[in-house]
């Protein structure tokens, strides 16, 4: 079992893109075709999400089975060596396979990410994840419509990317996402070992996320060769601000390449 992964042409290395969640290979649609000026996007879609199947296993959720799914992916498709990049929920899972495999990855790109940058345990303690977990695959579609993260509640969001994403929404899987809490969440913050990151490192951020500005600054603090480009837009900036966020990755990737 795979999950769901496009591979682009353009011009440059490849990049592994990971949306985050409740959302779907449309959180790329506004950055593709400028990203393919400068590199080769690898759009990877999650467990229960999009087109990507829901695995019964739990331990298909883990954050280190995703690394070696990242890194299969990189080995089929010849990549010596790719940038990654995670927006949200999948930041915390392309921080965690920067951080084990540095030698195969140029750069890391990531934008607002409270999983990856919270304190271990400040979205939730194990107990309360599961409980979380039972009550959204017990609830279904209308429970996961209700998170305030839904993209029904988006409001800065063109109305193509808005409607893709509802209609990929639609079909998520309610196990997919229990089992992403139980699986996933428990485990996704990297903010006490990303001091140890050892390739360079790029946030994107959505400066009007009044909740992550402190985690930026954690992140900043813990990792000081962190390069962070602000922009004017909240969490979803690659959509929000779409050509600012594919400037910024590719001076990124233009100066890491080098």
């Amino acid at each position: 079992m795979r999950p769901h992964v496009e591979a682009h042409e353009g011009d440059g290395p490849r990049l592994l893109l990971v949306h985050g969640f409740l959302s779907s290979r449309a959180q790329w649609r506004p950055n593709l075709e400028g990203l393919k000026r400068f590199c080769r996007p690898v759009v990877l879609e999650l467990w229960g999400h999009g087109r990507s199947p829901t695995p019964d296993d739990l331990s298909a959720y883990d954050i280190d089975n995703y690394a070696r799914l990242f890194d299969q992916i990189r080995q089929e498709l010849k990549a010596e060596q790719w940038f990654v990049c995670g927006q949200s929920f999948g930041a915390g899972l392309t921080m965690n396979y920067a951080l084990t495999h540095p030698e195969r990855v140029i750069g890391q790109v990531f934008t607002n990410s409270l999983s990856a940058l919270s304190p271990a345990n400040g979205l939730g303690t194990p107990e309360e994840h599961m409980a979380r977990a039972d009550a959204l695959e017990q609830g279904g579609i209308p429970a996961i419509e209700d998170l305030p993260y839904h993209p029904r509640f988006a409001t800065r969001f063109s109305e193509a990317v808005k409607n893709e994403m509802l209609d990929d929404a639609a079909g998520i899987s309610p196990k997919g996402i229990a089992n992403g809490v139980r699986g996933t969440l428990p485990r996704l913050s990297v903010i006490d070992r990303f001091g140890e990151t050892k390739v360079p490192s790029l946030l994107v951020h959505g400066i009007w996320e009044k909740r992550f500005q402190p985690l930026a600054a954690a992140g900043r603090q813990a990792l000081p060769t962190l390069q962070v480009v602000e922009l004017e837009g909240g969490h979803s900036i690659n959509i929000e601000a779409a050509e600012g966020f594919n400037a910024a990755v590719g001076e990124f990737v233009a100066a890491a390449a080098r």
